[in-house]
């Protein structure tokens, strides 16, 4: 043995050292490893799994949107037909009301017309009843007092027609 070099040793040494690893490697990084290489899959399934979702929640976003609009456009058509039968409504209504005002001016002209020709044949009856009575009068003899009867009378009558006005 020179240089006082054991071979016997150095070779149990490093049968242990061999038997340490291998039991190193299946009790430790084997497991380990195992672990580590499910828990990447285990996130790339997640990442998956939220780009599938956030692509999904992306076409539902941009459908929705789609769906927003035409809802959005269809409620501006209904608005604007609404307006428009609310104007032609409006219109009808007003027309009407205008032709129910025209009659109801028509038949006032009408009766306003009547009642001024009846009170103004009424009145003539009236003048000429007075004239023959102060005609009467005048021929009895009474002047004086006959003409103050018929001025009172005339006055009378045309108080009674600006009454009737």
């Amino acid at each position: 043995m020179p240089l006082n070099i054991d071979w016997q040793q150095i070779l149990l040494h490093l049968f242990n050292f061999c038997i340490l690893a291998l039991a190193l490697y299946f009790l430790l990084y084997k497991p380990v490893k195992k672990f580590m290489a499910e828990r990447t899959a285990h996130y790339k399934e997640e990442a998956a799994k939220s780009e599938s979702l956030r692509a999904e929640a992306e076409a539902l976003k941009a459908e929705y949107s789609e769906k927003l609009s035409a809802v959005d456009s269809e409620l501006e058509l209904k608005r604007s037909e609404a307006l428009h039968e609310l104007h032609a409504y409006r219109e009808k209504l007003v027309g009407e009301a205008e032709a129910e005002a025209d009659a109801i001016v028509e038949k006032a002209k009408k009766d306003a017309s009547r009642e001024r020709k009846k009170i103004i044949d009424g009145a003539g009856k009236e003048i000429a009843d007075m004239v023959g009575a102060a005609a009467e009068k005048i021929v009895l003899g009474s002047t004086r007092n006959a003409y103050e009867d018929f001025l009172n009378a005339a006055e009378k009558s045309i108080e009674e027609e600006n009454e009737l006005r």
